[in-house]
């Protein structure tokens, strides 16, 4: 009776158009006034308890630095990079966009940012060389998935707070997956390119190659910082995304001057010596710090870094109430046993498990979702055996695809904004790709050394026992 009621009132609220973290937290609220002998001010403990998880302080920072490296001069550095690596295969450009949210998507975590920063300056160069505004949509609307495959992932972040899994084991199992289907995608384009005879960009030499690379070498070395501190012992995930967001900062204010005070000032004047240079860099930024911290540029990344913060947290934790009810109510328990006694095995189980996301990836945030589902099959995955790690890029990769597919694909939106194309013709555009990606999917499933060799060579296995 409780977990039938429990389901079905979020299901309805979510139908009445209720906000999802409303949703979740009033069911849960109702679940125990009226079922559970938990006293009501349990609520309070754990709403209070769910705030002050160490793993999710790792989220408001990741949104922060993102916010900064979502400059036009990042994407636009990164993505002369790209062109310049493989800008002179056939189909080139479309390589490119790839390549770029694929980096990009290591310094973000987020897969609508990934789509912004890139697909702005990305789908105007395609258009500009012959591509169709389609095909470069198209592109662009699921390479830009990546950003919540490739580590750092806000939202395996979130399923590590949500199952007490290794955020560090969770961040090197997405790099092999993440290369993996970048390097589906570019294969895909490449076909795509020689039966439709598409443009390739001439070939500029090492020359730009080097000069590109040394362009967007401050912002990629963001990466480095991020998972060589992690891996390193340097500092916990938490703590990298602390220092990231102060990197970022420092890289879109002062550096590569794309916003604040030093906006257009060049580094080095036309006929400046190289030390006249140095000197005046050193004084304009030692007297321009502090005006960059209460620059309008600033408080505006900060303003809708916090907006986006607020959001997230607020969904995060009443998920986590949602959890407590289900897991003091041995709701996951229950649904192991039955699932065990219907003859579930570990094969049938994911194909259960993608279906159920796969539908759900339809109609709601990937964050929301995969808070409201990981509680429930993570007891039976370890009850089945299926490894930790391996269901959670199972689960992210599922993500990727709902945000791809209609109603409700965050990237369907932000494509067609971009783009100014309506949503049936973006779907249109992102339906191949998106097959694609199914295949990937099937491939992640069922080949799970794909997902846990890296972390487990480098760190051991994931040690669980269920709560």
């Amino acid at each position: 009776m409780e977990t039938a009621f429990l389901f079905i009132a979020v299901l309805v609220l979510l139908f009445l158009g209720v906000p999802i973290a409303v949703s979740l937290g009033l069911s849960s609220v109702l679940a125990i006034a009226l079922f559970s002998n938990d006293s009501i001010s349990s609520v309070a403990l754990q709403l209070f308890t769910a705030s002050q998880n160490y793993t999710l302080l790792a989220i408001p920072f990741f949104v922060l630095a993102s916010a900064f490296m979502a400059t036009g001069g990042v994407a636009r550095r990164i993505i002369r990079f790209a062109v310049a690596s493989v800008g002179h295969f056939r189909g080139g450009l479309a390589m490119a966009a790839v390549f770029s949210c694929m980096l990009f998507a290591a310094l973000s975590g987020s897969s609508p940012a990934t789509v912004v920063a890139i697909g702005t300056i990305a789908i105007a160069g395609m258009r500009e060389v012959g591509y169709s505004k389609s095909f470069a949509a198209g592109v662009v609307a699921n390479a830009g998935t990546l950003g919540i495959l490739i580590p750092p992932s806000i939202v395996m972040v979130v399923y590590a707070a949500a199952t007490d899994v290794s955020v560090g084991r969770m961040f090197l199992a997405g790099v092999i997956p993440g290369l993996v289907a970048s390097l589906v995608l570019m294969v895909a384009i490449y076909i795509f390119a020689r039966i439709r005879n598409m443009p390739a960009q001439p070939w500029r030499g090492f020359g730009e190659l080097l000069d590109a690379a040394v362009g967007a070498g401050w912002g990629l070395f963001l990466i480095v910082i991020i998972l060589g501190g992690i891996y390193g012992g340097a500092f916990t995930p938490t703590e990298a995304a602390a220092v990231a967001a102060v990197y970022a900062f420092l890289i879109a204010l002062l550096v590569y001057r794309d916003m604040g005070p030093l906006k257009g000032v060049p580094w080095r004047h036309e006929g400046e010596a190289l030390g006249a240079a140095a000197l005046r860099n050193v004084v304009l930024i030692v007297l321009r710090f502090l005006p960059a911290c209460f620059h309008g540029d600033t408080r505006k990344v900060l303003v809708e870094a916090g907006r986006t913060t607020v959001m997230l947290m607020f969904i995060i934790v009443n998920a986590l109430l949602f959890a407590h009810v289900l897991t003091s109510e041995r709701i996951p328990q229950v649904i192991t046993e039955w699932m065990i006694g219907a003859g579930f095995n570990w094969f049938t189980f994911l194909i259960a498990v993608n279906l159920l996301l796969l539908l759900g990836g339809q109609f709601m945030e990937p964050s929301g979702l995969l808070l409201i589902v990981a509680p429930v099959v993570f007891p039976i995955a370890i009850e089945l055996g299926v490894d930790p790690i391996h269901l959670g890029i199972i689960m992210v990769v599922n993500m990727e695809i709902g945000m791809v597919t209609p109603p409700i694909g965050l990237n369907l939106f932000v494509t067609s904004g971009i783009t100014g194309m309506n949503l049936v013709e973006v779907v249109k555009a992102a339906a191949p790709f998106v097959v694609i990606l199914f295949f990937f999917l099937i491939l992640i499933t069922y080949v799970p050394a794909i997902s846990t060799w890296l972390p487990y060579s480098l760190m051991g296995p994931e040690l669980i026992t269920t709560r």
